[in-house]
């Protein structure tokens, strides 16, 4: 399964990065690795996830647990 970030996901990751260097340097890099890991385990399981709403589904980041999550469409194509 491919996982694609829109536009505005992207632009929301980097923020996020931005954020958390502010906060202590090198954090902001530490999140981007956390969220490389997610995608991996998403693309091998993409239907492990707990249901937000309708096709939307919820992957928690492992290190960053407070609020920080990867929000995914799951479209599975034959």
């Amino acid at each position: 399964m491919n996982v694609i970030f829109s536009k505005y996901a992207k632009l929301e990751l980097e923020d996020a990065m931005h954020y958390y260097d502010l906060e202590y340097e090198g954090l902001g890099w530490r999140f981007k690795e956390e969220v490389k890991k997610a995608v991996i385990r998403i693309s091998g399981y993409p239907k492990a996830w707990s249901v937000e709403r309708g096709d939307i589904r919820k992957c928690l980041l492992h290190k960053f647990p407070y609020k920080c999550c990867i929000l995914l469409r799951v479209s599975i194509y034959l």
